[in-house]
């Protein structure tokens, strides 16, 4: 009786769980007296089935010695798990490929040039000090005294014909008017907030910070760096930023990066989003001994060698915080967030083939996987049915249950349905019956040597137990080695086989005993239809 007891209760829990994780695959949308808290998430597909984007990316061990590629190869890997992760994909597959390559597949995620700048992106973050007014007009004479006997080595066009667009007081108005003539000062404007490079301009000043001929001209110590554009205003300025080379403070003592938005209090940033960053102990020390040593300096705040902002420092700044602000959007603030706590790549990434895949594929495939499973269920109820009589429709019974199972498990524990892992569902209709058989076998066994239907009943359970432990238990441990060592597509059948031999089991040796019990020997039966 006790038995009974624990046996109903874990049926009854087995049932309300398989209903709860299903809803959302029965009811599309969510009702709006029921709490987004409780309702459970829906079944997420595979790239194979809903599309999505595949990138290549490629690790750039040149300047990588021999002897620690391999470790800078795995924390490119790790550091790039982390960015999607925190990029919120379901269930993305990363792979490494030979020695350097990186396969991504990332489901459902349809802006895959987000995707390549996010992943792609150093994370390099580091603070340094801009040049003082003098010695950034030393190096603009230089690099004018420079480009006007070598700038037929750079490839540009008649620049006679172009003219700044900004409405900044330009230095260009008093040059002269010979082109090779303070051609670096020509290209770029002082104002307010200090150097800009205008539109007309900004293609061919790119090309000179590319140039090594021309970078092996600024001194030892020095930088020139680029802020960051305005992609909601493509024809505004970019400013221009003299720096130290030596960075003063770095990003590998950041503590937390967060998005927050600006109070109406900052008039020119007013509800715009912004960065915040915390350092730990030690960088609240090094950056309290930069800003307290550099009062009226300006501070540059450079990530991947793009300028964000270049505050003055007015204070000793306490308690190791500081913002990026400037023209972002809340994707950029959230992108940038992202690429910040996952951490620096070890070494450069080149990023090579980009594919989509559309979700025609994965409608095709799920509307063939559906048509084979349907059938294949059909063609066992049917056999089981002829050949097992009443006695098949118990084993009906518990195949439905499992196929729901299946699926209610695979949407509790956030699992990725593949197409592999629809040929692993398929593959565990044909094997759940195998306990039943194994049980009705038993039964008819028993019956022929003349016990009861009750004690027939019950040894053919008792008896074929130990067989279909054993049986399925050695199935579980290659699909956990498939798992283990397999790639995503071999993961995605492993999981589903998992989960179908568990719910097999308990299906056939739990279920179908308690409608043996409440329908058969409950009934002291003379026969058995088996």
């Amino acid at each position: 009786m006790k038995k009974s007891k624990y046996r109903a209760l874990s049926i009854t829990i087995f049932l309300l769980l398989t209903i709860y994780f299903l809803t959302p695959l029965l009811i599309s949308e969510r009702p709006a007296f029921i709490s987004e808290k409780i309702w459970p998430s829906k079944l997420k597909l595979g790239l194979d089935l809903q599309g999505g984007s595949q990138i290549d990316l490629y690790v750039d061990l040149t300047n990588v010695p021999q002897k620690e590629q391999d470790s800078a190869v795995k924390s490119a890997l790790e550091v790039i798990r982390n960015r999607i992760d925190y990029f919120g994909v379901a269930e993305p597959s990363i792979q490494l490929v030979g020695e350097n390559k990186i396969v991504i597949q990332l489901p459902g995620l349809d802006d895959h040039e987000r995707a390549k700048e996010l992943i792609g992106k150093t994370a390099l973050l580091e603070f340094k000090l801009l040049l003082q007014d003098e010695e950034t007009k030393s190096l603009i004479n230089r690099l004018d005294s420079y480009l006007e006997n070598n700038l037929d080595k750079h490839n540009f066009g008649d620049l006679k014909e172009q003219s700044p667009t900004s409405t900044l007081e330009t230095i260009s108005d008093s040059l002269q008017t010979n082109e090779k003539d303070n051609f670096f000062s020509r290209i770029i404007y002082s104002g307010g907030d200090g150097y800009s490079v205008s539109n007309n301009y900004k293609e061919d000043f790119k090309k000179l910070l590319a140039d090594s001929s021309f970078t092996a001209n600024i001194p030892n110590g020095y930088q020139i760096l680029l802020g960051k554009e305005d992609k909601q205003n493509p024809s505004s300025e970019i400013p221009v930023y003299f720096l130290y080379n030596r960075a003063e403070l770095e990003g590998k003592y950041l503590s937390e990066a967060s998005v927050r938005i600006s109070g109406e209090s900052d008039f020119r940033n007013a509800n715009k989003p912004y960065i915040s960053l915390k350092f730990n102990r030690e960088g609240s020390r090094i950056f309290e001994r930069v800003t307290g040593s550099n009062i009226n300096r300006r501070l540059a705040i450079v990530l991947d060698n793009t300028v964000y902002v270049a505050p003055n420092i007015n204070d000793r700044i306490r308690g190791g915080e500081a913002q990026i602000t400037g023209n972002f959007t809340l994707e950029e603030c959230n992108d940038l967030v992202i690429v910040l706590k996952a951490g620096n790549l070890p070494a450069p990434i080149s990023i090579g083939k980009t594919s989509s895949i559309g979700p025609s594929l994965g409608a095709d495939s799920i509307r063939s996987g559906l048509r084979a499973g349907i059938l294949g269920a059909l063609l066992v109820v049917l056999f089981m049915i002829i050949y097992y009589k009443a006695s098949g429709i118990n084993a009906a019974i518990a195949l439905s249950l499992n196929i729901g199972f299946i699926f209610a498990a695979l949407t509790a524990f956030k699992a990725t349905l593949t197409l592999p892992g629809i040929a692993g569902i398929i593959l565990t209709i044909g094997m759940a019956v195998d306990a039943n058989v194994l049980i009705f076998e038993r039964i008819r066994e028993e019956i022929a040597a003349g016990k009861t239907i009750r004690n027939a009943v019950d040894n053919g359970f008792s008896r074929a137990t130990v067989t279909i432990l054993d049986s399925n238990i050695t199935t579980l441990i290659t699909a956990a080695i498939l798992y283990q060592f397999g790639t995503g597509a071999i993961r995605g059948f492993a999981v589903t086989l998992s989960i179908g031999i568990i719910s097999s089991m308990f299906t056939a040796i739990i279920v179908s005993n308690a409608i043996f019990d409440n329908f058969v020997t409950n009934a002291q039966r003379d026969k058995l239809s088996i």
